[in-house]
């Protein structure tokens, strides 16, 4: 497409409000208002669509390199288009780890070829995700990648000096950790949520503990360092007293949720289905409670999915061998919709802040998260909140099919992603 592409998307209702057109002028918008001309513009009916800026994740697996069996950076962009995001934060723990600046560059390379959405490679904290030495951070975020989030996300940096150490290293160019919070020690072997469904199961038990007493740790740790640090895939209702404490003293600590953890309990385990099998485990109702209402008043900054894909044969066998983890790029607005906004607890402009805005600004994405207004980049998504379907893994988008809501019913498809004017999806079809 051209940089002279034109498209007036006609009366859609921008961040839920009332119906307005928007034009886009190449890259950007040119115009956002009522009865605008279309002036040989390619027109886009987006009655009863809600406009949204293109959805930024913080926390995606694209597996590339080294498990190109269970997603690829082309196949990952185009499950992250299809439900609406612009941009994604692709997470190190691939083979070999992202740990170096070789590496980072080569998954951001591969990120700007695949044209789907932007690729932000996250940085290794560690060399090897071993937790023994600190990985090249300053030559990852001086690369052409220009990494600024760096996680050990898979596994946890629970060595206290590594981890004070890290967030030394990174306050010189305003980067962030991303804390993957588990005490290992306290889950060694651990299959599920500890509470009451473990131990009628005899599954062993991870507790909330393992999580809260990191995150206790290393919100200490930043404030001492006055570095920022980032609480990945937030799961009980003491982690966000904690990070509620945390923000309170007015330390540099955000925090993001998954889908899964806004709808999921522990008690789907009883199924001994593998598909729910997931780091860290699914939680109590009341942890699930307290995370919708900490997103909603916003002590958890945003919504992440920590799409997690796995090939079949890592899900299709017997719990304790299952592999951790669940798809989630294709569906997270519309288990965002099922759980915030058609329970009242957000409104459209609240998730456009959640899950554009605030992932963007924490991720330094200067480009995306941005208002729909004249000028700015034109990263837009469009959902038909009226629409409702039962999910079915086998229309995915991704390579792999573990989502955990096969056979559920969720409102909401995304219709339309422009990535800075140019249609990624289309009529809910890939461009």
């Amino acid at each position: 497409m051209s940089q002279t592409q034109r498209t007036l998307i006609r009366g859609a209702n921008v961040l839920g409000g009332a119906p307005r057109d928007v034009l886009i002028d190449g890259e950007t918008i040119a115009g956002v208002g009522t009865g605008l001309p279309a002036d040989g513009a390619d027109t886009l009916d987006a009655e009863g669509l809600v406009l949204l800026p293109g959805l930024v994740d913080l926390h995606t697996h694209l597996r590339e390199p080294g498990r190109e069996d269970s997603e690829t950076v082309l196949t990952g962009t185009r499950a992250a288009a299809a439900g609406g995001f612009t941009a994604v934060h692709a997470m190190a723990n691939t083979f070999p780890v992202a740990d170096t600046a070789g590496v980072v560059e080569q998954v951001w390379r591969l990120g700007r070829e695949s044209g789907y959405c932007d690729v932000q490679p996250v940085g290794a904290v560690t060399v090897g995700l071993e937790g023994k030495q600190l990985a090249e951070l300053g030559a990852m975020h001086d690369s052409a990648a220009a990494v600024v989030v760096f996680s050990d996300d898979g596994k946890c940096v629970d060595d206290a000096v590594m981890m004070r150490r890290a967030l030394e290293y990174v306050k010189a160019f305003d980067g962030v950790i991303a804390q993957h919070a588990q005490e290992p020690r306290l889950t060694e072997g651990a299959q599920m949520n500890e509470g009451i469904v473990s131990s009628e199961l005899g599954l062993t038990g991870w507790p909330a503990v393992a999580e809260e007493s990191i995150i206790a740790r290393d919100v200490l740790l930043a404030a001492h360092v006055g570095s920022r640090v980032h609480v990945c895939h937030l799961s009980t209702a003491g982690s966000v007293e904690l990070v509620r404490w945390a923000k309170s003293k007015g330390w540099q600590v955000t925090a993001e949720v998954t889908p899964h953890h806004l709808l999921l309990t522990d008690d789907l385990v009883r199924s001994y289905d593998p598909v729910y099998k997931v780091n860290p485990p699914l939680r109590t109702e009341a942890d699930v409670l307290a995370l919708r209402e900490a997103l909603a008043d916003g002590t958890i900054d945003c919504v992440a999915t920590d799409h997690a894909p796995h090939p079949h044969e890592d899900k299709d066998c017997e719990w304790g061998a299952a592999a951790m983890g669940m798809t989630g790029l294709e569906t997270a607005l519309s288990v965002v919709q099922h759980t915030m906004v058609d329970t009242g607890l957000l409104d459209w402009a609240a998730v456009a802040d959640r899950m554009s805005a605030r992932p963007a600004a924490i991720g330094r994405l200067t480009g995306q998260g941005r208002p729909v207004a004249p000028g700015e980049p034109a990263n837009l998504t469009l959902v038909d909140p009226a629409h409702r379907a039962v999910v079915d893994p086998a229309a995915l988008v991704s390579r792999s099919r573990n989502t955990p809501y096969r056979g559920r019913e969720l409102p909401g498809r995304v219709r339309h992603t422009f990535l800075r004017g140019r249609a990624t999806v289309r009529d809910g079809e890939l461009a």
